[in-house]
C-alpha cells in the first residue's frame, strides 16, 4: 500500500447500557408464542458471549411500536452523534485538527441519512468546504474491514492528503417486535451501536501501524446468509443459522488465499483480529484459523463488554490489540453480507 500509516484510532459508544440477563428474562415476554414453540431458543442469550450491550436509546424505548420515522430520527441524531465523537478523538490523536482532513470516508448499513452523516457534521467538526465526501453503504460487518482498504487506497491515489474513516452502526434500531421471527429474537440477544474512526495517510510518517495489503472473497450463491430486509416499519434482520458452520467449513481455504493477496504469508502473522459476530462465530473463526481456544481473546472481551456492533466492533479489538506489544503482522478481518471476506494486513511500526 506505499506505507499507508494509520496515524490514530479512536472508539465511541453510547450511555445507555443493557445488561444481557434483562434482555434474556424480557424475551419470552416479547415474544410469547416463539419461546413456547422454541424454549430451547433461550441458550442464544447463554451462548451469544455478551454480558452487556451499549444501545442509543433507553431499553423502554424499543419495547413499544416503532416505525420509519420513528427509527430514522433516532438515527439521524445518534449516529451522527457517534460519528462525531469518533471521529474529533480520532482526529486529535493523530495532532491534527479537522481543517488538515482532505476526505472523509464514512462507513454505515444501519441507518440511511441523505445528507450523509459526514456532511451533517462538516460545521460542527469544522471540516474544510473542499473534503471529498465518501460515503458507503450495505457492507454490514464487513464494513470496518473493508473501509480500512477503502480509505487505504484513497491514500495513496493522493499523496500526502490525510483520509479520515469513521464507521458507524446503529444496529440496535432494527429490533423489531412486530415480525416475532427466529431471527428477531437472536438479533435482541446480539446488536449494539457503536462508531470507529482512523486517520491515514501515505508517508505519513510514524504511525500505530502500516498497511500492507488488503483482498476480498465473495462465496456465489450467498445473498441470503446475512443481510437486511426493508418494509414500512424498518429494517428486518436476515441471518442464517449456518453461519458457524460456513465459516469453519468454508473460510478456511480463503483466507489463504486472501493472505497470500494481501501479500502476507501465515507464518508472518503475529496476531488475527476478527470481528466477533457472536459466540460461537468466535469459536468457529479460531476452529477455521487453527487458533488455540481463546487465542481472541481482546474480541472475546469486547463482545462480552460491548455486543455485536457490526462494522465497527473489530475495530473496538484493534485498538485493544495496538495498546499491546505487536510481534508480526496483524491481519485484520470480517464476514459480511455478500457474503463476503474481507481481510487488511497490518505492520507494526515497532516490531
Amino acid at each position: 500500500m506505499d506505507s499507508v500509516s494509520i496515524l490514530s484510532i479512536a472508539t465511541a459508544a453510547p450511555e445507555n447500557v443493557i445488561e444481557q440477563s434483562v434482555v434474556e428474562a424480557l424475551a419470552p415476554k416479547v415474544f410469547p408464542e416463539l419461546f413456547a414453540h422454541y424454549p430451547v431458543m433461550l441458550d442464544i442469550f447463554k451462548n451469544s458471549g455478551i454480558e452487556r450491550r451499549r444501545v442509543v436509546q433507553p431499553l423502554a424505548w424499543y419495547l413499544e411500536p416503532r416505525d420509519w420515522n420513528d427509527r430514522s430520527k433516532i438515527f439521524h441524531e445518534c449516529a451522527l452523534a457517534l460519528f462525531e465523537e469518533a471521529a474529533t478523538a480520532a482526529i486529535e490523536r493523530a495532532g491534527l485538527s479537522p481543517k488538515d482532513i482532505d476526505t472523509i470516508v464514512t462507513i454505515c448499513s444501519s441507518g440511511i441519512a441523505t445528507p450523509s452523516l459526514e456532511a451533517r457534521s462538516m460545521e460542527k467538526i469544522a471540516f474544510r468546504s473542499d473534503v471529498r465526501r465518501v460515503p458507503v453503504f450495505g457492507l454490514g460487518c464487513a464494513g470496518g474491514v473493508s473501509g480500512i482498504s477503502l480509505a487505504a487506497r484513497l491514500a495513496v491515489s493522493d499523496p500526502g492528503k490525510v483520509v479520515l474513516l469513521v464507521v458507524v452502526e446503529v444496529c440496535s434500531l432494527a429490533f423489531r417486535i412486530d415480525r416475532r421471527t427466529k431471527e428477531d429474537a437472536v438479533a435482541s440477544a446480539l446488536f449494539a451501536d457503536g462508531a470507529a474512526a482512523m486517520v491515514m495517510q501515505q508517508n505519513g510518517g510514524e504511525g500505530l501501524v502500516t498497511v500492507r495489503g488488503s483482498a476480498e472473497h465473495t462465496w456465489p450463491d450467498t445473498i441470503d446468509v446475512m443481510g437486511w430486509s426493508f418494509d414500512p416499519v424498518g429494517f428486518g434482520v436476515v441471518l442464517s443459522r449456518s453461519v458457524p458452520i460456513f465459516v469453519e467449513r468454508r473460510f478456511p481455504p480463503v483466507a489463504k488465499k486472501l493472505l497470500k493477496e494481501a501479500g502476507v504469508e501465515a507464518c508472518e502473522v503475529g496476531r488475527y483480529v476478527c470481528h466477533p459476530g457472536g459466540g460461537k462465530v468466535v469459536d468457529a473463526v479460531e476452529t477455521a484459523l487453527k487458533l488455540k481456544r481463546g487465542a481472541l481473546d481482546h474480541e472475546r472481551d469486547i463482545l462480552r463488554e460491548y455486543g455485536n456492533m457490526s462494522a465497527p466492533t473489530v475495530l473496538f479489538a484493534l485498538e485493544r490489540v495496538l495498546e499491546s506489544k505487536l510481534k508480526g503482522a496483524l491481519a485484520l478481518s470480517a464476514l459480511g453480507p455478500g457474503f463476503t471476506a474481507s481481510l487488511v494486513a497490518l505492520d507494526p511500526v515497532h516490531a
